[in-house]
């Protein structure tokens, strides 16, 4: 589990086809290695990885064929800039919003302007994500925890601070570009369980008894 805070920048050192997905060498800084050990979980432009070997400046990463199609990894070139966070601690602070590590999707910069001391981006998405984007709600893009600023017919937009535009890919990003989308975690967990009862095949019950939350796992 993350926290969508992205911990540093690190760089895509090299690349290596591997069983049909890829193995990949990404450098970063000593102080983000500190602690990580082989087998540890690591968000990579928001994707969970697990760190299969870890040196003094680097850490290499196999990615499966499914996470190649499903976020942007597969397009990042060597030298590329990536966000990282290691994984949450238990009892550690949750500065932005429960993230997974796992892309829903991917997205696509369709504008980016500046406000203020503020920088407006766009993003087009996948229809059947919209229902999980609601105003002023949690959203990672590329690993970064953001607040949905603004909804439009085919996306949304949000509003970064300099901090989070100098220190995370988002500053970067050209109009274009894929970025990696995780939606609410907690909105997909309730949507899914209220389908049953929205499709009308779980009976409705007026009265929230013991016996009726054992019966749908909660006890």
């Amino acid at each position: 589990m993350f926290t969508g805070l992205v911990e540093s920048l690190g760089r895509l050192q090299g690349r290596d086809n591997y069983r049909g997905g890829a193995r990949l060498v990404i450098s970063t800084g000593e102080s983000l290695l500190e602690g990580l050990r082989e087998g540890d979980s690591i968000a990579v432009n928001g994707v969970c990885l697990t760190a299969e070997a870890v040196a003094k400046s680097s850490f290499t990463a196999v990615v499966m064929p499914e996470t190649l199609r499903k976020t942007n990894l597969g397009q990042v070139r060597p030298g590329e800039p990536l966000n990282l966070e290691r994984a949450l601690p238990l009892g550690g602070r949750l500065g932005g919003h429960l993230v997974s590590g796992h892309v829903d999707a991917t997205g696509t910069l369709v504008q980016r302007r500046p406000e203020g001391n503020a920088l407006i981006l766009q993003f087009k998405i996948p229809p059947e994500l919209m229902r999980y984007i609601i105003p002023k709600g949690s959203v990672a893009v590329d690993g970064v925890s953001l607040t949905v600023a603004g909804l439009h017919p085919d996306g949304f937009s949000v509003s970064l601070i300099p901090l989070t535009a100098e220190r995370t890919t988002l500053g970067w990003r050209k109009m274009g570009d894929a970025v990696n989308i995780e939606v609410d975690l907690i909105g997909k967990y309730v949507d899914r369980l209220l389908q049953p009862y929205l499709a009308g095949k779980v009976e409705r019950r007026k009265e929230l008894t013991a016996a009726f939350l054992e019966e749908m796992g909660f006890i």
